[in-house]
């Protein structure tokens, strides 16, 4: 299939600044994301999902300079690499693949994990290697994940109103985010009940902005977790991606990757979370604990493009199933959820 004009375009202007900026003496570095993976059972060897970002950077930076405040917009002017070989070495295994055309990695690799936390390496050209976290999956024992949104779920974000979409991601200094009260102490309680549960954070953002994300999670103590966002750019078949269907694609490949876990989905009803998550209930009951719907104020609703007394309306939620609650935030879900006894 022939790639849409638009990227085309995009393709065609990243060749011409590639090419300028290496002649100036700039590198290849490689960016990288929290990926996940599986440890091996008897039936499976183990695997690990890797995610990352081949790009060009300055070298020799000047020593001691620093940025007091990292705002969005800085995210998005990185050039990317395409198609540039990447090594990658997992658990005693060494592996050679390449990035796509925005110079993103999304592999899955054989690789030997213990559960729990552990890194793989990521170098390509003459880059310095970097690590990798990744969030190793006992599927023998593990029976309960997390799925989170961000935007409004945990990050109040106001999305998404353009105008202030486009303040908070390229302007907004990121320590000036809010959390969502109480969101950080549910996902702590739920793991502490819950030992081994993984917590994924699906979001339609850009790549770009995931150590921004990192920070914050960090910064509010969430959880650490594997961070699924989408590239922002032209696709392959369209002028821009689906937010959507990155996030029906994603949770229906985690319930493919890990078909004995049971997902709690927590989003919110500022946008499509209800419906995404009904549909993916509807296609695999069996995958679904509970889903957790933060119910969003008037306020809020208003200014996340909606109607008052329309966000959050009972009416959108499938009728007499119990494993649907709805809260206005993490102390309200926390209770419907330990009164259920669902988890």
């Amino acid at each position: 299939m022939p790639l849409h004009r638009a990227a085309r375009i995009e393709d065609a202007f990243h060749a011409v600044l590639e090419r300028r900026l290496r002649r100036r003496g700039w590198k290849v570095a490689v960016t990288a994301y929290t990926g996940y993976g599986s440890a091996a059972t008897d039936a499976k060897p183990g695997w690990v999902r890797v995610l990352g970002r081949v790009l060009l950077a300055r070298i020799d930076p000047k020593p001691g300079k620093q940025l007091k405040k990292l705002r969005g917009w800085r995210s998005f002017t990185a050039v990317s690499v395409s198609n540039a070989l990447v090594r990658i070495e997992a658990g005693g295994h060494t592996s050679e693949v390449r990035c796509d055309r925005g110079g993103f990695i999304d592999v899955v690799v054989e690789a030997d994990l213990a559960p729990g936390w552990a890194t793989v390496t990521l170098q390509s050209e003459d880059s310095a290697p970097v690590e990798a976290p990744i969030r190793i999956i006992d599927p023998a024992t593990t029976r309960l994940g997390i799925i989170s949104d961000v935007d409004d779920t945990v990050m109040v974000t106001t999305l998404p109103r353009p105008l202030l979409a486009a303040w908070n991601t390229f302007v907004l200094d990121e320590h000036a985010r809010a959390s969502v009260p109480g969101m950080a102490v549910l996902y702590e309680r739920l793991v502490n009940a819950n030992p081994g549960a993984p917590v994924f954070y699906l979001s339609t953002g850009a790549w770009n902005v995931a150590a921004t994300l990192t920070r914050f999670l960090s910064r509010h103590l969430y959880p650490a977790g594997p961070l699924l966002l989408t590239d922002w750019g032209p696709q392959p078949d369209r002028f821009f991606r689906s937010g959507q269907a990155h996030k029906r694609a994603s949770l229906s490949r985690l319930a493919q990757e890990f078909p004995d876990i049971r997902w709690l989905l927590v989003g919110d009803d500022g946008q499509h979370d209800p419906e995404i998550y009904a549909e993916f209930a509807a296609e695999h009951p069996e995958s679904i604990a509970a889903v957790a719907i933060r119910h969003l104020s008037s306020a809020e609703t208003v200014l996340a493009g909606g109607f008052p007394g329309v966000a959050g309306s009972p009416r959108r939620f499938p009728p007499n199933d119990r494993r649907w609650l709805s809260a206005p935030d993490g102390a309200g879900l926390w209770r419907l959820l330990r009164d259920t006894e669902i988890l």
